[in-house]
């Protein structure tokens, strides 16, 4: 029988369940996949903790890589045999096999591996619709892009690099520091020793930044304002820190008439059209060298609570797999 990662409550890692799970068959338009990677992303803590709420008892993870075992009604473009990676959907991925609908799957060309499908799909997905689609940079802007060294950072970072982007980054530690140089930031900040918004005054000499990517929340928000020229945009995509304050219209005006978006992957790839362009974007990449991918971070799959613990603590670089 098959066996999954449930979650019964919200919780610390603790919570975490490793139980044995009945399948079934899959129906219209689904696939029936077996796992042999899974994706780990900070989304899977927000789910853990119910600061993204999901109906309860549920299962965790929105992407993984492995291999269809069975075709529902209705499906077309995939075959058993298939080897595929997918992204969103309902959460489930910690899990050896699982049912999926067919519309969130991508068929992996052989020049990808699972492993490398699974620690980077979901993450290339995201820095695709950031800098691409949510706000288009160009060459010769100056972005300035917070937790450079993780996993949408670092691919986000080469990708703009490639593009003539000048990126400064944000991390946590001069290892970190390194990475995000390595992965193409022309400039890096330890923000535990050194106050970014200040450096980012020196780092451009008073120009600012025309965008600020921040997936930190709290601890950051503010300050990520005062780090753009005016009508420059701030693109929120994550609260690892906790919940953002509320900001006032009005302090958008005053500061040079900034623009402010909270962006999620889900509405950036609902449409199937747009879902398939994304990915053929980042195999693209991928095959280009645009992106280059260091080996993950792994784990097994029932070493998952450890895991979410050394992820929530800052103890992880780039991606995390989970192997199956």
């Amino acid at each position: 029988m098959a066996k999954a990662i449930r979650l019964n409550e919200t919780g610390g890692p603790e919570v975490l369940r490793w139980e044995e799970v009945n399948v079934g068959a899959p129906e219209k338009g689904q696939l029936k996949i077996r796992h042999t990677v899974v994706g780990l992303n900070y989304i899977d803590v927000y789910h853990r903790e119910g600061s993204y709420p999901l109906q309860l008892p549920t299962g965790l993870g929105v992407e993984a890589a492995g291999v269809v075992e069975a075709v529902g009604p209705e499906v077309v473009g995939f075959k058993v045999g298939d080897r595929v990676v997918y992204a969103g959907g309902p959460p489930g991925a910690y899990a050896t096999e699982r049912l999926l609908p067919a519309a969130r799957a991508a068929k992996l060309p052989d020049s990808v591996t699972d492993e490398v499908a699974a620690s980077v799909f979901f993450k290339g997905l995201t820095a695709e619709y950031l800098i691409h689609r949510c706000h288009e940079v160009k060459e010769g802007d100056v972005v300035l892009w917070h937790a450079a060294a993780g996993g949408v950072g670092s691919l986000a970072c080469q990708w703009m690099s490639h593009m003539g982007v000048t990126v400064i980054g944000t991390v946590g530690s001069d290892e970190k520091a390194q990475r995000a140089k390595e992965n193409g930031c022309a400039h890096t900040i330890n923000y535990r020793k050194e106050d970014f918004v200040a450096r980012v005054k020196e780092i451009t000499s008073g120009k600012l930044t025309s965008a600020v990517y921040d997936s930190v929340g709290k601890d950051t928000i503010m300050k990520s304002l005062d780090c753009l020229r005016p009508r420059g945009i701030l693109v929120s995509f994550g609260t690892a820190s906790g919940p953002t304050p509320p900001i006032d219209l009005g302090m958008l005006g005053a500061r040079g008439s900034l623009y402010m978006t909270r962006a999620s992957i889900a509405n950036y790839t609902a449409q199937r059209a747009e879902f398939e362009a994304a990915a053929d974007s980042v195999f693209k990449a991928l095959e280009q060298r645009i992106l280059k991918v260091d080996s993950p971070t792994t784990y097994s799959l029932n070493e998952v609570v450890t895991a979410h613990r050394d992820i929530q603590g800052g103890k992880t670089t780039g991606s995390v797999v989970l192997t199956v």
